[in-house]
């Protein structure tokens, strides 16, 4: 299935699209795509349903995060050997973690806003996991049975606030719309190999990212395991798994948005998104 949530910021309606990329609505059977819903229990309720019988949604309507009341969203840092090889770091012997706030997720084609004072805001496509089923100590070789699906997301970052002004990284990682995700939750069934999938970037047609989730240092399971050590994972948490080589900052000389550029990312079967960039 590809779930999705549609409507006016704020008033998202949960959908599904079918296998003619028609637009589903949920709304008579679910309240949204969130919590419980994306339990084992809950996404197997929706794949019983008929998607020809589900109204259809007309028109183009604003596709919002794909998933709803996330509770932790969790990120991990130079987890591609490729990208840590052009930042010039050391192949971690275990995951970065840092945090995005929750105030910073936005639908997938929402404009992305560079915040005040920043000069280095820069792009990073990510593979996203949707936990399913929470749990605690979670063994790896149990790992993928808690994924509700896989999604798409720019970890939008302001690299001198993360790296130049001490402390932690999460102070560029968090501002407001620095989280889209989207456009659909790919539930594993459909998502294909995961750990094998290409994903790119552009801004304003010029390509900057061109990789693969075969580059990984952590890989899925490994991640939820450790994650799960630290922290108890609920349905709904959303985990950004690391970027490919290509960000602005690697670029000789650096290079980051400025406001009025528009960035176009994906991943192989996980679908794209556009996003604008305006200053505030």
């Amino acid at each position: 299935m590809k779930l999705l949530r549609y409507g006016p910021k704020g008033r998202e309606k949960p959908g599904l699209l079918d296998a003619g990329g028609n637009l589903r609505d949920l709304s008579a059977h679910v309240a949204d795509i969130a919590g419980e819903v994306l339990t084992p229990g809950g996404l197997a309720r929706l794949a019983a349903l008929d998607p020809a019988r589900l109204p259809r949604v007309e028109g183009a309507p604003r596709l919002g995060p794909c998933v709803g009341g996330v509770g932790k969203f969790v990120c991990i840092g130079l987890n591609y050997a490729d990208h840590a090889a052009e930042t010039g770091a050391a192949i971690p012997k275990e995951p970065i973690v840092f945090a995005k706030w929750t105030s910073a997720i936005c639908g997938p084609d929402d404009n992305v806003e560079i915040p005040r004072g920043s000069e280095k805001t820069d792009w990073e496509v990510e593979l996203g996991v949707v936990i399913g089923k929470g749990g605690k100590y979670i063994a790896e070789s149990d790992a993928l049975s808690h994924v509700a699906g896989y999604c798409v997301i720019n970890d939008v970052s302001e690299r001198e606030w993360q790296i130049e002004r001490g402390g932690l990284w999460d102070k560029g990682k968090g501002c407001d719309t620095f989280g889209p995700i989207g456009p659909w939750l790919v539930t594993p069934d459909e998502a294909g190999d995961v750990g094998n999938l290409k994903m790119w970037l552009d801004v304003d047609g010029r390509c900057f990212q061109n990789g693969s989730t075969a580059t990984m240092i952590f890989g899925v399971a490994h991640l939820i395991s450790y994650l799960s050590g630290f922290m108890s994972l609920q349905p709904g948490d959303v985990i950004s798994t690391g970027t490919p080589p290509g960000v602005g900052l690697g670029q000789k000389p650096p290079v980051y948005l400025k406001g009025g550029e528009v960035m176009r990312l994906g991943i192989e079967g996980l679908g794209q998104q556009t996003q604008k960039v305006v200053r505030t």
